[in-house]
């Protein structure tokens, strides 16, 4: 059993991004983060392939930056670590991202399961898992809440979905791609022996040409960004003897200011 995992660095949800002079949205010396949604992701990597005594490996698209999430991915227990270098290509594409992501798999080989977080917070988007999905011809299961049971022998697995109306157990064949949600597991803390040697680990770094993918052109392509208008806002606190006045002043200065 080999099963696969991508990654990515992202900002802080925390931190403050802002649009510099030449329109890219920028953050200044913010430290990056996995993608939130990743450590469900990677734990469930970790958990899977170990129940078979199978191979794990973390990949990361795009620039050097997302190095420091392949060695958290790394210190927290997944074996192999790879990053797709994607100079002058633009990771925000999801049909890019996926070109890459799928020649990667190819090029591995011998590859059962691809397991991805819900989605990335710094494009705010999950539609690069069912792309990938559809360029291997895979099967995708997405909204993943447990993954019941994996028979390696009969190639086949059973998953948990949630759904709006609740939950949905469902079958398919493998290979599959599947997207986890949060509450699948409790992500382990990396150790400190891990930390250690991730931090001395060189990452293999792989190419398009090494991969022998003609990526697509950008399907869309932002010119630049700007900043929203800034706000004047002003307080006003609603005075009155008691609930129901205070609810009437309210309800006349809303007719008054016109939002009703």
């Amino acid at each position: 059993m080999h099963v696969v995992t991508f990654t990515r660095s992202t900002p802080d949800t925390a931190a403050k991004v802002w649009v510099n002079e030449e329109g890219e949205v920028a953050w200044g010396d913010v430290a990056t983060v996995v993608n939130p949604w990743d450590e469900y992701s990677l734990e469930e990597t970790i958990v899977q392939a170990k129940q078979f005594g199978g191979e794990s490996t973390v990949i990361a698209i795009g620039a050097e930056l997302h190095n420091d999430a392949l060695k958290h991915s790394m210190a927290m227990g997944i074996k192999n670590v790879l990053r797709v270098d994607a100079v002058g290509l633009d990771m925000s594409d999801s049909l890019v991202w996926s070109a890459l992501a799928a020649g990667a798999i190819r090029k591995l080989g011998n590859v059962n399961m691809i397991i991805l977080g819900k989605e990335s917070v710094d494009v705010g988007t999950d539609q690069h898992n069912y792309q990938l999905a559809r360029r291997l011809g895979w099967t995708m299961l997405s909204y993943v809440s447990a993954i019941i049971e994996t028979d390696c022998a009969a190639g086949t697995i059973k998953v948990e979905k949630m759904l709006e109306q609740g939950k949905q157990i469902v079958s398919a064949k493998l290979p599959a791609v599947v997207s986890v949600m949060k509450g699948i597991n409790e992500p382990r803390y990396p150790n400190f022996l891990g930390i250690r040697k991730a931090a001395k680990a060189q990452i293999p770094v792989w190419s398009a040409s090494d991969l022998g993918v003609d990526t697509p052109a950008a399907a869309t392509r932002a010119l630049r960004f700007m900043n929203p208008p800034a706000r004047d806002i002003s307080t006003e606190i609603i005075a009155g003897a008691d609930l129901e006045a205070k609810t009437a002043a309210l309800v006349e200065r809303l007719f008054e200011e016109k939002v009703l």
